[in-house]
């Protein structure tokens, strides 16, 4: 077994919870390296486990993208807000060097976004923070989502040297 890598797996992995909150790097694909880096070290992991989480990844990142819209359109929110948080979304991954950015920036920005497509389309204060609201419930429960992806891949990567 390379201690080095399975150290450098275990960094990574817990690097990936950090990178939940930042835009950049995308959590998911940290964690998946500190899988796979675990694997390289001589953890007992297979390749069916690498695909699947691998493919169940590649959602997670789909659907980061997909809940906040489609809560901001529970939550009332027409095409003008879910356009907002749309580019809201955009502006954070791109992290522009106005506003808040970072960890502010992944919370802010698609919340901002929301509330000014919608006020721009209703012009009423409170339609406009209801689709906000739903555009930040929706990206908490995409970043809770990364955050077990991670915790899962750490438990199994525990369990695989054991």
């Amino acid at each position: 077994m390379n201690t080095f890598l399975i150290i450098l797996a275990f960094v990574f992995l817990l690097a990936s919870i950090v990178c939940v909150f930042t835009p950049v790097p995308p959590a998911v694909p940290v964690a998946w390296a500190g899988l796979l880096l675990a694997r390289m070290g001589g953890a007992a992991i297979g390749t069916p486990l690498l695909v699947w989480s691998a493919v169940v990844g590649v959602l997670l990142m789909v659907l980061d993208y997909v809940i906040p819209l489609l809560t901001t359109k529970q939550m009332g929110g027409t095409k003008w807000g879910v356009w907002g948080c749309t580019i809201g979304l955009l502006i954070a991954v791109v992290g522009l060097p106005f506003g808040p950015t970072g960890l502010a920036g992944v919370f802010f920005w698609p919340f901002a976004g929301a509330f000014v497509g919608e006020y721009l389309k209703q012009r009423e204060l409170r339609p406009s923070l209801k689709a906000a609201v739903g555009s930040f419930i929706g990206i908490m429960t995409g970043s809770l989502a990364k955050v077990v992806y991670a915790l899962v891949l750490i438990v199994l990567v525990v369990a695989k040297l054991l």
